[in-house]
């Protein structure tokens, strides 16, 4: 049992760490340029679905991988230029409308493209296989290597904003867009940059996931409403937030579908126990969340308005 619950805390963490590479770009876009971006989604499967068809092509996963960061930044660049930008003068109804709009062309033009049927990809050899862990459980080598890439990136992104020029510039057009505006700075240049920063993680993101499940038209809305807890429960504009949201999400989201139906057991039969069990843990998150509203409004790390 103590196995089974360490190997359901990696895969809590590797969870956690996916949602964090969708969430810091939908929460880089929404603190730095204050638009609400439902779109995000669809730039995490336009990264799955390039990564698979990439690999099938050349028959290696790593330009596949190569090949999703390009085609998501790519496409987040062109919606930004073509589309968003128009909408940053306008009230968040018509971003909502623009944005829903953009699921729906980017859902139909990837069918039209790649068909309705899911896409599968193959883990690489050099990462397939298992691992013994400590406790002394198997563990499949690249879950292992999507965490310590997702925590890798994560500091990247880290010291990206923190430590470079470019970090400087965005987390300044967050606090007085027009400030930089009129020192100089490319406003327009800088929110292309970060959305499509944004999307190329999301598309990372998607390319990773596209490993442990099939590919498939749609996959990004249900990760975006998590991505959207994970900004609430962080707080908008905060990748630290970002990052503690989404373990949080990530952990409480597998610890409670692994815990909660052990637990009713003792009360219920096991096939009525899972059942109670699996219901109320897809119902902790957005407890987590209300939990998180009521004692911080503006989110564990946002900023008070």
């Amino acid at each position: 049992m103590f196995s089974l619950f360490l190997e359901q805390l990696l895969n809590g963490l590797q969870s956690g760490v996916m949602l964090f590479l969708m969430a810091s770009g939908l929460t880089l876009v929404f603190g730095v340029m204050g638009l609400i971006n439902l779109a995000h989604g669809s730039l995490y499967m336009v990264g799955a679905f390039a990564c698979a068809a990439v690999a099938a092509w050349t028959g290696s996963f790593w330009l596949g991988l190569v090949g999703s960061l390009m085609a998501a930044a790519i496409a987040g660049a062109l919606v930004e230029m073509i589309v968003i930008r128009r909408l940053y003068a306008r009230d968040h109804l018509d971003q909502v409308l623009a944005t829903f709009a953009l699921i729906l062309i980017f859902s139909e033009g990837t069918r039209w493209l790649f068909g309705s049927f899911p896409l599968f990809l193959s883990v690489p050899d050099v990462l397939s296989g298992t691992v013994v862990m400590p406790g002394g459980f198997q563990y499949p080598i690249f879950r292992l290597a999507i965490i310590i890439a997702g925590l890798t990136v994560a500091i990247g992104l880290f010291l990206l904003i923190g430590k470079t020029r470019l970090g400087i510039r965005i987390r300044a057009g967050e606090a007085d867009r027009g400030m930089i505006a009129a020192l100089g700075v490319n406003i327009d240049r800088l929110y292309t940059i970060v959305f499509a920063l944004g999307a190329a993680l999301a598309g990372l993101a998607g390319a990773f996931v596209g490993t442990t499940q099939s590919v498939q038209v749609g996959m990004g809305e249900p990760v975006l409403i998590l991505a959207f807890v994970v900004i609430v429960i962080g707080g908008i504009g905060s990748i630290k937030g970002a990052l503690i949201g989404s373990l949080l999400v990530g952990f409480t989201d597998t610890m409670g579908r692994f815990l909660l139906p052990i637990g009713f057991e003792a009360f219920f039969d096991p096939a009525s126990a899972t059942a109670i069990g699996s219901a109320l843990a897809s119902m902790l998150i957005y407890i987590v969340m209300a939990l998180v509203l009521f004692l911080r409004p503006s989110g564990l790390f946002g900023t008070e308005a």
